[in-house]
């Protein structure tokens, strides 16, 4: 694939993937254009060597390519997560206040609070629902991608203090607005929901609304940033830049060897639930594509786990908040992760392959720590090396503002990180870059 459609693939990937629901659905179509077969953890799995996916919760991906000699045989094995810090509708929302139609949110994840005033936000998520003419239950995706949403700031005349002592509450100041009624008027949300379902899907007839997962989103889409377009600016970079990454390299990679990808959901949210990185997702799948303990065990000792999760960037701005030896630069490769404390996986093992593994194929390498006097934020990467047992690397594009309505990258990482991953997948495990895992 040539840089230039990478990026706006890339970008496209970003843009209509507003929810991790969304991020699966766009995933599943990319893998079922390149002939991947759906599986469903429903029914029995009878594997032939091929390329496969399934999902959990919808919001959840593994894709696996399984060789004709899968038993025993190491795993290429990669992974990222598909959630993003954000605000999720409330279960009743509507608040009416002076005349003002709000809805309720929760913050979900370690968001940076300030960004999301005075945005135009739009609204996703899936809909449960009862089709009334069939009594049956479906689940629905949709995507209201205009603007619906608002959260005004406070004019800076009524408080003076607010460039100076700035605070957010949670529960009072993040109630975005989303009509005016007139007086005496009332609001129906369910009504708007199923009129937004109707539209998008035209051959709907009587639903009933019985839940819904919602969650605002920065309307203004990703984009290509800078004097000399070398930066990528747009909401949920981390982590969809990476889940996009991860699936092109292994759809453009050799499928002769067993390669696995995992996209993990409820990451910003500590991964303890069924579809996240703390549950039972990917040891289940393992199970099934490697029945035999024994054989399953060597498999896992032959495999390599490559966590890919955004890395803080230097921060022009802010210098003394990084280790002043480790000083990530944007454009100038992607970022091996280290933590005395395992919040990130890497040993000097892991580190060694992909280190030599860039070289291979003239890609730059950068290295993170931590400042002593902050905390370190985590991934999938240890959780994962301790639910399975495998070795595991953590590494991601620099970027900057994260957490953040908008974060920004370097469009020269993406593609670096794309190329590195590419070539993993594709290494022939004879090669002698294998070796640096040897313990």
């Amino acid at each position: 694939m040539s840089p230039n459609t990478y990026t706006e693939t890339l970008l496209e990937y970003i843009n209509q993937s507003p929810t991790s629901f969304h991020a699966v659905q766009n995933a599943t179509e990319l893998l079922q254009n390149e002939g991947f077969s759906e599986l469903d953890e429903h029914d029995s799995w009878s594997l032939s060597p091929g390329s496969y996916f399934v999902s959990r919760n919808k919001s959840s991906l593994i894709a696996f390519s399984v060789s004709a000699d899968s038993q025993g045989q190491g795993f290429r094995m990669a992974g990222a997560h598909t959630d993003s810090p954000c605000l999720k509708i409330k279960p009743l929302p509507v608040q009416t206040n002076n005349s003002f139609v709000q809805l309720g949110v929760e913050t979900y994840g370690g968001l940076l609070l300030n960004p999301w005033f005075d945005r135009d936000l739009s609204l996703a998520g899936r809909l449960t629902w009862l089709e009334k003419s069939q009594d049956v239950i479906k689940n629905s995706l949709i995507d209201f991608k205009r603007p619906i949403a608002v959260i005004p700031s406070l004019a800076i005349h009524l408080d003076r203090e607010a460039n100076e002592k700035k605070s957010v509450n949670k529960q009072t100041d993040l109630v975005p607005i989303v009509m005016q009624l007139a007086d005496n008027d009332e609001i129906d949300f369910n009504s708007i929901l199923i009129d937004q379902l109707t539209q998008e899907q035209q051959d709907i007839r009587e639903p009933r609304i019985i839940d819904h997962e919602l969650f605002l989103y920065d309307s203004q889409p990703a984009n290509i940033v800078g004097l000399n377009n070398e930066f990528i600016t747009g909401a949920r970079l981390d982590n969809l830049l990476s889940c996009y990454t991860l699936l092109r390299a292994l759809l453009d990679s050799s499928s002769e060897h067993n390669s696995l990808i995992v996209l993990n959901d409820h990451e910003e949210v500590g991964s303890q639930t069924a579809s996240g990185a703390q549950g039972t997702f990917l040891q289940s799948v393992l199970e099934r594509i490697v029945p035999d303990h024994e054989n399953r065990q060597r498999s896992i000792r032959n495999s390599l786990f490559v966590s890919v999760d955004n890395a803080h960037a230097v921060h022009p701005n802010f210098q003394d908040r990084h280790d002043q030896g480790h000083l990530p630069k944007m454009n100038l490769g992607p970022v091996i992760k280290y933590n005395a404390n395992q919040r990130y996986a890497t040993n000097s093992l892991t580190s060694s392959f992909f280190r030599m593994l860039c070289e291979r194929v003239d890609i730059p390498v950068q290295e993170f720590v931590m400042n002593n006097s902050l905390a370190c934020g985590s991934t999938i990467g240890p959780l994962t090396a301790g639910e399975i047992g495998i070795q595991t690397i953590d590494i991601g594009a620099p970027t900057l503002a994260m957490h953040s309505i908008r974060e920004m990258a370097g469009i020269m990482d993406a593609r670096y990180l794309y190329t590195a991953l590419n070539t993993y997948f594709s290494l022939d495990k004879e090669d002698v870059i294998w070796q640096c895992l040897d313990s």
